[in-house]
């Protein structure tokens, strides 16, 4: 995080948010389901094995197979499109994200959560160096094991830590997951049009921001 300007730290935090807007949005709507933290779904996938609950074993591997397929259309669009431009792979989420809150209007529930997943698997792409994850955005374990680094370097007279961005990340996310599920309780899945709005926002921010370096 410590390579990244302000902006684009503004981002990362800001689709963190959106991350965990569109996941509690999912889980309600999924009963207890995430279509952004595979790490819940799978432990919900051995619970579902062990208890022979064959619903919850296919929700979770077409969840997870969903989401997989979004890295790596995002990592694809990411590598043809240059690295260092954003904006392609958001445009590439906002429009699954669009095409989930469509078809969930028209009561095509299955196809609907599976764009979803899609368009949060590509979220990750957003921050990809080398062909891997730089900024990992819709979990958010990994964030609070650096930002715990970053403090226990800082206390013994490490060099200055950016841990608190670490700690905006996860924030963003808690933050977003509790307005997903306030607009989710009083709008239903059209909730998700605000996460496209947001993610339109941004693709646009960022192509701005390639075209002027």
């Amino acid at each position: 995080m410590k390579h990244y300007e302000r902006g684009e730290v503004a981002l990362a935090v800001t689709l963190a948010g959106v991350a965990g807007y569109v996941d509690a949005i999912g889980f309600l709507k999924l009963g207890g389901f995430f279509v952004s933290f595979m790490s819940g779904n799978s432990t919900r996938l051995g619970v579902g094995l062990a208890t022979a609950n064959w619903h919850a074993v296919l929700t979770v591997l077409t969840l997870v197979g969903s989401f997989v397929v979004g890295v790596v259309l995002g990592a694809l669009t990411a590598r043809a499109c240059g690295e260092n431009r954003r904006s392609p792979v958001l445009a590439l989420e906002a429009a699954l994200l669009a095409a989930g809150a469509g078809l969930l209007a028209l009561g095509f529930d299955t196809a609907g959560v599976t764009a979803v997943a899609m368009a949060m698997g590509a979220e990750n792409a957003v921050f990809q160096r080398n062909g891997d994850v730089a900024v990992g955005l819709t979990y958010m374990t990994g964030a609070l094991v650096k930002a715990g680094q970053r403090i226990a370097g800082a206390l013994v007279g490490g060099e200055p830590s950016d841990w608190p961005r670490y700690v905006f990340l996860w924030t963003g996310l808690a933050a977003g997951g509790a307005l997903g599920a306030l607009t989710y309780v009083t709008i239903g899945a059209a909730a998700l049009w605000l996460a496209v709005a947001v993610v339109l926002g941004g693709a646009i921010w960022a192509e701005r921001r390639w075209r002027s370096v």
